[in-house]
């Protein structure tokens, strides 16, 4: 397991828990506003953290934190994944895992086994909108992909509005650029029943692509939030003051 990052404390994270953040590397996704395109393209020039450095950090940590965040880049392409998150449970570990729901087929897996105790699926837009805000439209073969890519999160957001054993949440980054009434709406309809959905405002940060791109006001982003109460049954904000 090639792990790039290893936060050691977080309280936002994991919503209510004290909690670790793990890094893993890699994307299927190129989205111009990501903040850890380093984890995404730049994984060459960073010295991945030993899987052993982790396990002895969170095995000191019992009794002080709750669970691990497993975040990235995409985790979902590590393809012993199952096998890290068992390592953490083992130690009386909560799990949530960070995901672009683009792999339908781990998340099923992970679920149907009871490895994960959260799951936040990152909704980049709508649908019409994908190949765009997730930079498709700048990857060789995307074009390709993205009808997979799309019918996968769409049965991915299926599969955790239908169920109520696990807890979980949807969330987008809101961007000027990007996001709008329209869109708004139309990702109202694809998670029509969802339990939870946050619109996080975007930050510029030093990782992010496209350094053009602008955030939200706080009464901005309510009155979005406003407009979906009707369709979802929590829907708040983040990212402001």
């Amino acid at each position: 397991m090639q792990i790039y990052g290893l936060m050691k404390t977080t309280l936002l994270d994991y919503p209510g828990k004290v909690a670790s953040t793990i890094f893993l590397g890699g994307c299927n996704f190129r989205c111009p506003f990501c903040h850890n395109m380093d984890l995404v393209t730049g994984l060459k020039c960073i010295e991945p953290v030993p899987e052993e450095d982790v396990m002895k950090h969170l095995r000191s940590r019992s009794g002080v934190i709750d669970g691990v965040c497993i975040t990235g880049g995409e985790p979902t392409l590590q393809p012993d994944l199952d096998r890290l998150i068992r390592s953490i449970k083992d130690l009386g570990l909560l799990v949530k895992l960070d995901t672009n729901g683009s792999n339908v087929a781990v998340l099923r897996k992970l679920m149907s086994e009871r490895l994960v105790d959260y799951i936040a699926i990152d909704i980049k837009s709508s649908f019409s909108s994908y190949n765009k805000v997730c930079g498709f439209d700048t990857m060789e073969n995307g074009e390709d992909v993205l009808n997979d890519v799309i019918r996968n999160v769409r049965e991915s957001i299926s599969l955790l509005i239908n169920q109520d054993t696990i807890p979980y949440e949807f969330r987008t980054t809101m961007i000027r650029e990007y996001h709008n009434d329209n869109e708004i709406e139309l990702i109202g309809d694809m998670l029509t029943g969802a339990r939870a959905y946050y619109l996080q405002n975007f930050v510029c940060s030093d990782f992010v692509p496209d350094k053009s791109l602008h955030g939200y006001t706080k009464k901005e982003l309510q009155s979005f939030a406003d407009k979906l109460s009707d369709k979802i049954k929590e829907v708040g904000i983040r990212g402001v003051d």
